[in-house]
């Protein structure tokens, strides 16, 4: 049986990506730094899948140590390791680079930057002594350049961790271990949707993009898991929302309305 390690993945993205792999056969290793949250999606998983199936193991992938244990632990359980997903990260409250205190742009950077680049790192060389097995990063808002006010923080680090992982790629070329890199777009998880005060026209411009863009983690995940699974070329990059389904979507926009989120559903500021 094939075996797929994911870090932060007691919820969102990670946690469907783990769902997708149970139902293609593989077994599966979930971690992430909260335990309670973690052993409640374990719980899930085991109930809906078997125990034979699912292991758990806590990781703060701001640790290297951590990184190592993820890697001994889900080895030890499961024999070897097929795919790893580098998901883990932070993300931003809705605000101006200057109102940042110094803790919270250290958690972003440490973990959506220097966390991914240990894993990839740590994990291609066990891989490499394994003789096999891929890695895939997690890419987001910023990763293709693209900038934003108030998300100027966790774009840079989806910026800087497109730039690492393509210089990765051309540094293992001949390499049994594959690396790439995986994109969702937008999808309605807990970060994307994380508390945040907008006023009320950023709230509708971000309502209205929303319900054109994004997409429900059930919707995603499938696509990203057969395509991981199916892959045999170094250096593949997937992205559910490429820029055709992106035009797309805007043209259909004019003629059907999706409505995934209301008004309702996001924190507005008071003034």
């Amino acid at each position: 049986m094939k075996h797929a390690v994911i870090t932060g993945s007691s919820s969102g993205i990670g946690f469907g990506l783990a769902t997708e792999f149970l139902k293609n056969g593989f077994s599966v290793t979930i971690s992430g730094k909260n335990n309670e949250k973690l052993n409640s999606a374990g719980e899930n998983l085991i109930k809906s899948f078997s125990k034979d199936s699912v292991h758990i193991q806590t990781c703060d992938v701001r640790s290297c140590s951590d990184i190592e244990n993820l890697w001994n632990s889900a080895k030890n359980r499961f024999g070897h390791i097929d795919i790893w997903v580098n998901n883990a990260g932070t993300g931003q409250d809705f605000i101006f680079i200057k109102d940042f205190e110094e803790d919270a742009i250290n958690l972003i950077l440490d973990t959506n930057i220097k966390g991914v680049i240990h894993a990839s790192r740590i994990i291609y060389n066990k891989m490499s002594e394994q003789g096999f097995g891929a890695v895939y990063n997690m890419e987001g808002f910023g990763s293709d350049g693209r900038k934003m006010q108030k998300l100027s923080i966790y774009g840079t680090s989806k910026s800087a961790l497109s730039y690492f992982t393509k210089s990765f790629i051309k540094e293992t070329k001949q390499s049994s271990v594959l690396i790439g890199t995986i994109s969702p777009g937008m999808v309605l998880t807990d970060l994307f949707l994380r508390p945040s005060d907008r006023d009320e026209k950023e709230a509708k411009r971000f309502l209205k993009i929303t319900n054109i863009l994004a997409d429900k983690v059930e919707t995603v995940t499938p696509w990203l898991v057969n395509k991981m699974i199916n892959n045999t070329t170094h250096g593949k990059s997937f992205n559910w929302l490429n820029s055709t389904k992106v035009m797309t979507r805007f043209i259909s926009s004019l003629f059907k309305k999706r409505k995934l989120l209301s008004l309702a559903d996001i924190r507005i500021k008071k003034h």
